[in-house]
């Protein structure tokens, strides 16, 4: 029999999905100071400290979200990094990329030192803060990356902002790949997108909003994706939304351009008709596009174009988004229901659960440069949970400080019974 040493903790009776392809039907896992040291039957032979019983639940490695926005440093009516990273780990999350549109804006080594200490104390899950590619978030000056990367960041950003030319941008990926840091970006061309607010098409010309066309983000993608392909950057494309976006991408990367993408879970499940009602919680950058968009983004999680799904979690205060829906901030709350949207997807046969459970960890995890999936030695960060238990997004349920999660009070699929990081359990429903 295998020695117990300290901490051990087994998990007994789940489905094992491992974020790599691999699938056990019913397999025991073995932690031990944190790492996972045993996997099978040398995990049933083991004795434990502690069991966990995951009888009729997945076992998958801990989420990770490449887009989170914390709020901290801020004024905290928005939340902070306390209320949103427990949030977070109530959604099966053990690691988030923290936005650097906070304020001040993470542009200095100083704010990053700020933010990696407030998580070590206040946070149950890892912080990997991203670093603002230019000062201010402005698009216009450089910030100091390699200082910035030194303090902690996981890589750069310019948040949901453009940067302001192409030479600049151009200036940025160089600076970026004589380093080897990644850069993360969201594509927008701003003056296409002007003061919109929602897909330039049926549903905002019947409503009368504000539209933002598909070619602003899709002259982005271009121009962005020619540029790394020059300058040989690794780039990170945050939040595609559209069919065109996909599609130029697949193109560059069967041309060896370095480049992943990542997609907002709420463009997978939801169109501009979410829009139809006014409804200001749908009030989103990108904006929710048409459906043809919304197949074509699937298809690109399907077939690995798009490697990563991210939560674009953007908690706000109640009156944030108490306005007509063009006066309201953008950003829906929902590091909670993540988990939840993708298994409605399961259901209707649009995602197979391996492909739900590669987009939010070993997909992300491989865009940061980190290994989680659910192998002997690896980190025990680890996500237990059960795909028919159902909860209810309300007021009371939510952890996090915003409340305009995408469902509101409807049945939900999918619990988090557990939430292990580095071998610690951090969540636990029951």
């Amino acid at each position: 029999m295998m020695a117990t040493g300290h901490n051990s903790l087994r998990i007994v009776g789940g489905r094992l999905l491992d974020g790599l392809g691999g699938e056990y039907a019913t397999t025991s896992l073995l932690i031990r100071d944190g790492q996972v040291v045993a996997v099978g039957e040398d995990a049933d032979r083991a004795a434990a400290d502690q069991v966990i019983d995951a009888t009729g639940c997945v076992v998958s490695p801990g989420f990770v979200d490449l887009n989170c926005n914390l709020r901290e440093p801020g004024n905290g009516q928005k939340g902070k990094i306390a209320t949103e990273t427990r949030a977070a780990a109530k959604g099966g999350y053990t690691r988030v990329c923290a936005s650097p549109e906070t304020s001040p804006v993470n542009d200095s080594g100083a704010v990053t030192h700020l933010i990696v200490d407030n998580a070590a104390l206040d946070s149950p899950i890892q912080v990997s803060p991203l670093g603002a590619l230019t000062r201010g978030l402005e698009g216009e000056l450089l910030s100091d990356m390699a200082g910035l990367v030194a303090a902690g960041c996981a890589a750069l950003s310019n948040g949901s902002r453009p940067v302001a030319n192409a030479r600049i941008l151009r200036r940025c990926m160089a600076y970026a790949q004589t380093f080897g840091f990644t850069l993360m970006l969201t594509p927008l061309n701003q003056a296409l997108a002007a003061d919109g607010y929602a897909h330039e098409g049926r549903v905002a010309t019947r409503l009368g909003l504000l539209g933002i066309p598909e070619v602003a983000e899709t002259a982005a993608v271009m121009e962005m994706l020619l540029l790394a392909e020059d300058t040989g950057v690794r780039l990170h494309l945050s939040q595609l939304s559209t069919a065109r976006s996909v599609a130029m991408v697949a193109e560059a990367q069967r041309r060896g351009v370095a480049v992943t993408a990542d997609v907002a879970m709420q463009q997978l499940v939801f169109t501009e008709e979410a829009l139809a009602g006014y409804d200001s919680r749908f009030h989103v950058r990108p904006p929710l596009r048409t459906e043809a968009d919304r197949q074509a983004l699937l298809a690109g999680v399907r077939d690995g174009v798009i490697t990563a799904i991210v939560s674009a979690h953007q908690p706000h205060d109640s009156a944030a988004k108490q306005a007509p829906v063009g006066a309201t901030e953008p950003g829906l709350s929902t590091i909670e229901s993540v988990l939840s949207l993708g298994l409605k997807l399961v259901e209707a046969a649009e995602l197979t659960l391996p492909q739900l459970v590669a987009g939010i960890t070993t997909g992300p995890a491989r865009v940061l440069g980190i290994s989680n999936g659910l192998t002997a030695g690896a980190v025990a960060d680890v996500c237990v949970f059960d795909p028919a238990a159902r909860w209810s997004a309300d007021e009371t349920t939510l952890l996090s400080s915003g409340k305009h999660a995408p469902i509101l009070q409807q049945p939900l699929p999918g619990v988090v019974r557990h939430t292990l990081c580095r071998g610690q359990v951090v969540w636990s429903a029951d």
